[in-house]
């Protein structure tokens, strides 16, 4: 009986891997546009904040992977109101038996944690493609704060950091002002200060002269 059971169980798993084999990615969206299948993601997940990460496009046309694309298609990311494009490439390499055909990535490091945004444009094979696929629980995973794994101690992230030095700019800012205005304020001072010492070499300067022209007024009138 318990021979049985091992062998209903090894067909059973035997008859599931070709159905796990058959699954889209984990954690990544799939179309059909026609005979296009796409399957769109992170290329690492979770995907982390400050970390490289890649938009992960897998293509198959009528089934077979796509692995001729070239430079038909762009892929535009998005977070809030701020989009960029980045280049597409394959992540793989038929003559030297590396990585999966038809799997294309366009490599990034998102700074921030929170959802993003991919937008296709161009052809595959011929055909026209404008699809927009966005992070969330119902399609691939948002990108997290990297704070929640990291040990033994949590360093700020570069965004945390710029977001501190924006918070710290204008106080650095205030304090350079008041610096300019109390330099300027001591030179001010220090101005005047040679000022009145000038116009006191030239009172004691005059008031000498005078004293001059009265003593040789006083010897000629003696004499």
């Amino acid at each position: 009986m318990v021979k049985r059971t091992c062998i209903i169980a090894a067909v059973g798993a035997a008859m599931l891997v070709p159905v796990l084999m058959a699954r889209p990615a984990l954690a990544h969206e799939g179309r059909r546009l026609g005979d296009l299948g796409l399957e769109v993601g992170w290329g690492t997940e979770p995907a982390y904040a400050g970390t490289e990460n890649s938009v992960q496009l897998l293509i198959t046309h009528a089934g077979q992977p796509v692995t001729d694309l070239g430079d038909t298609l762009k892929v535009e990311v998005s977070f809030g109101d701020q989009t960029q494009e980045f280049p597409i490439e394959p992540f793989f390499d038929e003559e030297e038996g590396f990585g999966t055909p038809g799997d294309y990535r366009a490599w990034l490091i998102p700074t921030r944690a929170g959802t993003y945004s991919f937008h296709f444009t161009g052809t595959i094979d011929g055909e026209k493609v404008d699809e927009t696929f966005t992070s969330g629980p119902k399609t691939f995973a948002d990108v997290d704060d990297p704070a929640s794994v990291q040990f033994p101690v949590q360093d700020p992230s570069t965004g945390e950091l710029a977001a501190r030095i924006e918070r710290e700019v204008p106080r650095i800012n205030d304090a350079i002002d008041a610096a300019n205005t109390s330099a300027k304020s001591a030179a001010d001072d220090a101005s005047n200060a040679t000022t009145f010492a000038i116009v006191g070499i030239a009172v004691g300067a005059l008031g000498l002269a005078v004293a001059v022209v009265a003593l040789v007024s006083a010897r000629k009138q003696r004499a």
